[in-house]
C-alpha cells in the first residue's frame, strides 16, 4: 500500500475533560471510525468528578477501533474511588489500556520514555509521568515519539502549538490551562485545534500545516 492510500493516522492527547472540542476537531477533520487510525494519548479527565463523563465518548471511540492509552490522571481518578456506579466499569477499563502503541514508525506514549531503558521494561510511572528525563536527553529508538503530557509551551513552543525536536513529537498544546486542544494528522502533518479558553471556548478552529516534523 502507498503511502497515499494508508488509512490517516490521528492522535490527540490532554483533553482533560474537554468532550466537546474533542469531537468538534474529530468533525473537523472528518474523522471516519474504522476507516482513519486514531490513537487517544490519556489525560481524559481532571480530578474533577464533572469531567468524568469524557470516559464515554473516549470508550466509545475505542469500541468503534480507535486506541486508547492511559495518562497519569486517568489512572490516578481510577485508583482513587468515588466513582459513580455507572462509571465503575470505566474506571476498571483505564486499567487495562495498554501502556503504549506503535503503530508505523510512531511510538505513540502519554508522556514520554526513559532513556536507555528497553521499551519492554519501561515502567508505567515514566511512560505516563516522565518529563525532563525524557525531552532534554537523546533518546535512541527507532521511532518517532509521539507525546503528551507536558504543555508545549514548556518545551519552547509559542502557546497552543505543536512542539517537535529530533525524534520527538509534543501535542499536548495546553488545552487544561486555557490555551488549545490540537488533533494532529500525523503522515499528513496537518493539525486541528480549537481554543479551550473560557472566554473562547471551543471556537476558533484552526486548520494548519506543521513543518519540519522529521522522523
Amino acid at each position: 500500500m502507498s503511502f497515499s492510500q494508508r488509512p490517516r493516522l490521528l492522535a490527540i492527547s490532554d483533553i482533560h475533560g474537554h468532550d466537546e472540542g474533542l469531537q468538534l476537531l474529530l468533525d473537523a477533520a472528518g474523522y471516519k471510525a474504522g476507516q482513519d487510525r486514531l490513537v487517544l494519548l490519556g489525560d481524559y479527565v481532571n480530578e474533577e468528578p464533572e469531567s468524568w463523563e469524557t470516559l464515554t465518548t473516549i470508550k466509545r471511540l475505542t469500541d468503534q477501533g480507535a486506541v486508547a492509552l492511559p495518562g497519569n490522571t486517568d489512572l490516578a481518578v481510577a485508583a482513587g474511588g468515588g466513582a459513580p456506579t455507572r462509571l465503575l466499569p470505566l474506571m476498571a477499563w483505564l486499567k487495562s489500556l495498554p501502556p503504549y502503541w506503535i503503530e508505523d514508525d510512531y511510538l505513540f506514549v502519554h508522556a514520554g520514555i526513559r532513556p536507555g531503558v528497553p521499551l519492554d521494561r519501561q515502567p508505567l510511572r515514566d511512560l505516563t509521568e516522565i518529563r525532563e528525563a525524557f525531552w532534554k536527553e537523546k533518546v535512541e529508538v527507532p521511532y518517532t515519539v509521539v507525546f503528551g503530557h507536558t504543555p508545549t509551551y514548556k518545551l519552547g513552543a509559542e502557546t497552543g502549538q505543536i512542539w517537535y525536536d529530533s525524534g520527538r513529537i509534543g501535542i499536548d498544546t495546553g488545552a487544561k490551562h486555557g490555551q488549545r486542544l490540537t488533533l494532529l494528522d500525523v503522515e499528513e502533518r496537518r493539525s486541528y485545534s480549537c481554543s479551550t479558553s473560557p472566554l473562547n471556548l471551543y471556537r476558533d478552529i484552526r486548520t494548519d500545516f506543521v513543518y519540519n516534523l522529521g522522523r
